[in-house]
């Protein structure tokens, strides 16, 4: 299973990811609806998001990523707010049915098997539980960047996300592109 690049890694621990997540790609990640019970965010690298999430939602947090290193960042920047483990989205250790929301911020195109990720998120879902997030999609450029820093990447095209989404057993499957159509925002209730 691949982990971000060293450019990758270093940008996600500055302050200016940390501000962009907070004040811009959290609010329109999730939209005008609340995160409420037991939350789980898969690949949230060093924590700003889950930050950010703990400080507008009163929830149970539970944050993972695969590097190590990203998980001790998460730690260390949550003190103890939220659980943060080293985690394999394709496998995840949870039992089915445990959280209300997965959420998922810019990291599905890092995960070669992504539609295995969709299943995991689905199977540790609650039924009604919502998979929420946003991601890259598929374009020249996203490609060309993610070649240039070395990052394993399969980058994820609306449309696949949308069918993987209702094959592993979602509903009410809503993606919207922005950014030129650089960045889609999704959410979907699970069955």
């Amino acid at each position: 299973m691949p982990v971000m690049s060293p450019i990758e890694g270093t940008f996600c621990r500055t302050h200016l990811w940390n501000v962009i997540a907070a004040k811009r790609m959290l609010p329109w990640a999730l939209g005008d609806e609340p995160l409420v019970g037991r939350v789980l965010e898969i690949g949230g690298g060093a924590g700003a998001m889950a930050e950010a999430t703990l400080a507008d939602h009163d929830v149970d947090m539970t944050i993972t990523d695969l590097d190590p290193r990203m998980v001790a960042a998460a730690r260390e920047r949550l003190g103890g707010r939220a659980t943060a483990e080293v985690a394999d989205v394709t496998a995840l250790p949870y039992a089915a049915g445990s959280y209300d929301t997965v959420a998922s911020y810019l990291m599905l195109h890092h995960v070669i098997a992504w539609p295995d990720a969709i299943a995991e998120a689905a199977r540790v879902l609650a039924p009604g539980g919502t998979f929420r997030g946003y991601d890259l999609t598929d374009t020249a450029a996203a490609r060309w960047f993610h070649r240039v820093d070395r990052s394993p990447f399969l980058m994820v095209a609306p449309g696949d996300l949308h069918d993987q989404l209702e094959a592993v057993g979602f509903q009410d499957v809503r993606i919207e592109q922005a950014a030129a159509g650089h960045l889609m925002r999704f959410s979907a209730t699970r069955r």
